[in-house]
Formats: structure tokens, sequence, C-alpha cells
């Protein structure tokens, strides 16, 4: 029997969709990302421990190993979901928003002497994104893959949220903002998001080419998001005369 194209409801997806076994974040495991902060020279405490990831993926995902899961993207997940899925649609968040407020000083895109700003999914007015999903077959190492991304600190929280779609809502999981961290950081001016994001940089590049891909992805798939526009702009004239 063949299997059923992912791309059915969204054709147009698919160039735009790194294929799974492409992935950076394939099989994604806490020891990799560990090894990563001590080769570059970088400390390791702000991530989370195994057991306590475990004991939330176990509990969030409580009654639920039985059926097809959905998740919802607004980020890099979108063009790099590093999951195998069966399904791709669009879909609305009502109550949500991309937002930056991921203070980062751990290395990726910031560090202690360059701290950088990344997204994060926040409470708000409404957040375009995608949506995949995992087949129940495959739910023990695809949520594995996805714990060990999203929560591999203890920046987000793991929520089931509602979504629009074409096809009729969906309750999906993702993962928001934890504002009882201080890597989440709700209270920060547009000109010092400006700041952060013009002059972070980390071991995976700067904060700047984070939002510069973050806008790209964003046109490519069609989604319109002012404060990404009017965060791109102020950036790139940082320090002009």
């Amino acid at each position: 029997m063949c299997e059923i194209d992912p791309f059915r409801h969204h054709p147009k997806l698919r160039p735009l969709v790194k294929p799974p076994a492409e992935s950076f974040f394939l099989d994604m495991h806490p020891d990799r990302v560990r090894a990563m902060a001590r080769e570059n020279g970088l400390s390791d405490d702000w991530i989370m421990d195994d057991d306590e990831r475990d004991a939330d993926r176990a509990a969030t995902m409580a009654e639920r190993w039985g059926r097809d899961l959905w998740v919802f993207g607004y980020g890099s997940l979108m063009w790099d979901p590093g999951i195998r899925f069966a399904e791709v649609r669009r879909a609305f968040a009502r109550e949500a928003a991309r937002r930056f407020i991921l203070y980062d000083v751990n290395g990726a895109r910031g560090t202690q002497d360059a701290p950088g700003l990344m997204a994060a999914l926040d409470a708000g007015e409404g957040c375009h994104g995608l949506v995949f999903r995992i087949p129940a077959a495959r739910l023990e190492s695809e949520t594995f893959s996805l714990w060990s991304r999203e929560r591999i600190a203890h920046a987000y929280l793991s929520h089931f949220i509602e979504v629009q779609t074409d096809f009729g809502p969906i309750e999906a999981l993702t993962f928001m903002a934890n504002h009882d961290r201080p890597s989440i950081r709700g209270d920060l001016t547009h000109e010092e998001q400006v700041q952060l994001i013009a002059t972070g940089v980390g071991h995976l590049g700067t904060s700047r080419d984070y939002l510069e891909s973050l806008a790209t992805h964003l046109a490519e798939f069609d989604i319109d998001d002012p404060e990404v526009t009017r965060l791109l702009a102020d950036v790139r004239s940082y320090g002009a005369p």
C-alpha cells in the first residue's frame, strides 16, 4: 500500500519543509547539546535534568499515547521540524503570538559577553504557523526528539492549544514561554530587543542572522508578522549614523 502524501493539503509547502532525514534535530539527544556546550567552552548547567524532562513528557502525554499527535510550529519547527510526520497543515493559533523574548546567554545566539534574543511562543492575539501530525506508532521516538529540542532547558512549558486549519479545529501540542524563568524577558522594550538582536552572537551564529532567517522563511510561507518586519528594519539600521 502506498503511503499517503503528507503534503496532500498544501503541496506548495513541500519544497519549504526540510525532510526529517536531513535535519540537525532528527534523533536529537541532550548529550549532544552538552557536548556542543563543552566544545565551545560554555557551561552546560542550564540544561534540564534528563529525569525531569522525561517526567514532563510522561505527564504531558499521559492518556495520549494511543492516538495521533498534532504539533504546532511557529518558528524553525515549520521549515525544519526534525520529526517524521504523516501530514502537515497550515494553522492559526488564536490566543498565541510569536514574540522576541527568549534571552540567550547560553551560547546558541548569545553569550554572557554578547547576549542575544530569539523568538518564543507567548500568549497573544494570534499566530500563523504549521501543524504536523505524528502517527501514534511513532510517538515514543518523535516526542523524545521534540522534548530534547524544545525542553532542553526551562524556557518553555508544554501545552495543548486549539488551532484553526482549513479542515477544522485541532488540538495541538506546542511549547510556550515560561515567564518564571530568567531566560524569558517579557519586560524588554523594543529598543532593547533591537540592541540584543543586533549585537548577540553565539556558536550557532548571530541573533541578527536568526532574525534574518526567520523573516526569509516567513515570507516563503506567505506569513505576515508585523513585529518581525519592524524588528528587522530597526536591526538593519542599528548603529547607522
